[in-house]
Order: C-alpha cells, then sequence, then structure tokens
C-alpha cells in the first residue's frame, strides 16, 4: 500500500468515525464476516464453511428431526466451543460504541455469541441464537430451557442435550432453514432500521433474506449506509462509504475511540 493509499484510508477512517459520533441514531447491521478475525469461518467466504461442509444439511430443520446428533457432531468445532474464541476488533469497538452511547442498536445474522462477548448489550439476534435450547415435544417448553454451557459441556464430550422431562433431543434456539425468523427480533431490527440515519453494514454479503433487506428500510427512510465487507454486495453503489478490510477499519476506530 503506498503512501497517497494510506492517506486516503486513514481520511475514511476519520470520515466514518465522524459519521457515527455524529449521527442522531447509528445503528450495526453484521454477518458473519465480523467473525473471521476470531478465528470462526464464514459461510460464504472464500474459505467459507460452504467449500467443505454441507452448511445448508447442518441447518436444515427436517434434516434435523431426522437425525439431530448430524447437528450437534457438526456444529461442534465452531458453536460449541465458543468459549476458545476471542472477541475481535470489531466485537470490542462496536461494545465500545454502544458503551457511549454512539450505537444504538446492533442487529447481526451471527450465531456465535460474539458480540455479547465484546461488550455490546442492544443485540438482535434475528437468526436466532444457541444461548438457549429446548423442548419442542412438551406442553410447557420453559420447563425444558438449557443454557449453553451446560449444552455446550455435553456436546464437547459427545453426548446430545435432552429434555429433563421426556428425553427428546432440545433444538438450539438458532432459526434453521425451513423455519420463520424470529418474529419480535425482525419486528425490532426493521422498527431500528427505519429509526437509523446511519447504518453500519459489516461482514454480510446481503444475500440472504430477510436480513439483507433491512438496509434497505433505512435507505428508504432517507438514512446512509456504510459498507464494510470484503466481497461486492447489491448495495455498493448506494453507499456512503465503502471499505474491504474490516480489521484495518476496526483499528483505526480504536485508535480515534482512545
Amino acid at each position: 500500500m503506498g503512501i497517497s493509499t494510506n492517506v486516503t484510508m486513514k481520511n475514511d477512517i476519520d470520515e466514518l468515525f465522524n459519521q457515527i459520533v455524529s449521527a442522531r441514531h447509528c445503528i450495526a447491521l453484521t454477518g458473519a464476516g465480523v467473525s473471521t478475525l476470531s478465528g470462526i469461518r464464514d459461510f460464504r467466504g472464500k474459505n467459507g464453511l460452504y467449500k467443505d461442509m454441507d452448511a445448508e444439511k447442518i441447518f436444515d430443520i427436517d434434516y434435523f428431526d431426522k437425525d439431530p446428533t448430524f447437528y450437534y457432531q457438526a456444529a461442534r468445532a465452531f458453536i460449541y466451543n465458543i468459549h476458545e474464541k476471542a472477541a475481535s476488533v470489531v466485537h470490542t469497538v462496536l461494545g465500545t460504541l454502544e458503551n457511549k452511547g454512539f450505537l444504538k442498536a446492533l442487529i447481526t445474522q451471527n450465531i456465535d455469541l460474539l458480540h455479547q462477548k465484546g461488550g455490546s448489550r442492544r443485540v438482535i439476534e434475528i437468526h436466532g441464537s444457541p444461548g438457549i435450547h429446548y423442548c419442542r415435544h412438551c406442553g410447557d417448553p420453559s420447563n425444558s430451557l438449557m443454557d449453553f454451557d451446560r449444552v455446550a459441556a455435553l456436546v464437547k464430550a459427545g453426548d446430545v442435550p435432552r429434555c429433563p422431562q421426556c428425553s427428546q433431543v432440545l433444538k438450539p434456539g438458532i432459526t434453521f432453514f425451513g423455519e420463520s425468523l424470529p418474529v419480535k427480533a425482525l419486528s425490532d431490527a426493521e422498527s431500528e432500521a427505519r429509526q437509523a440515519d446511519l447504518m453500519l453494514v459489516l461482514g454480510t454479503s446481503l444475500t440472504v433474506y430477510p436480513a439483507a433487506s433491512i438496509p434497505h428500510i433505512t435507505l428508504r427512510a432517507g438514512g446512509r449506509i456504510v459498507i464494510v465487507n470484503n466481497m461486492e454486495t447489491p448495495l455498493d453503489r448506494h453507499a456512503s462509504l465503502r471499505f474491504t478490510d474490516l480489521g484495518e477499519v476496526f483499528e483505526g476506530l480504536a485508535a480515534l475511540l482512545t
């Protein structure tokens, strides 16, 4: 990278910082790309899980009903070992921005709980969360809830979590293919997008719907979007700023926040 390119990048990061701190209602939408810096592979990137793993089968509700052990065996390495992963600079900077009052909400497609680990509290998980597991067979699901730590210990030991009431295999709170997105989470995300005058679109290719439609809500309401992603997205031409390197951008923002 030449000197002039370095200067341009610094100026653009400075401009991004100014947009964030001067925004009336800044929010973020994040995808799998924000967790690659923590050592978690994304799905559709050049080294994504789709390259060597049948990710669609792992998260297919019909296949889960047929053989739930397949999900738990396949997901062991990239969901249930999350305690071994550290929050990246992206996660921690977003947490700091919320703590300082600059970021009002964070909408994520991710199911790795790293935003919470990075300090974010207002996290809207539109694809659900492995934070809880529940039984779909019992009449009262609240009696069968099992938290992530307990499930992770079972899965890492080669077992599957079972309902203490009926012994059926528990399902994670993740939204699988074939299931509807959480109604409240999606409603909250759309509400935040309508209020936002600035949305940070981070580490997502904007190809999976309905999540990909959320930035359109902000644009239609007159807000701006900033995109940071290492692949092209359908909304690149609508972005007020466009970056490719999440690590570089957020290291720059971290320096400006100190």
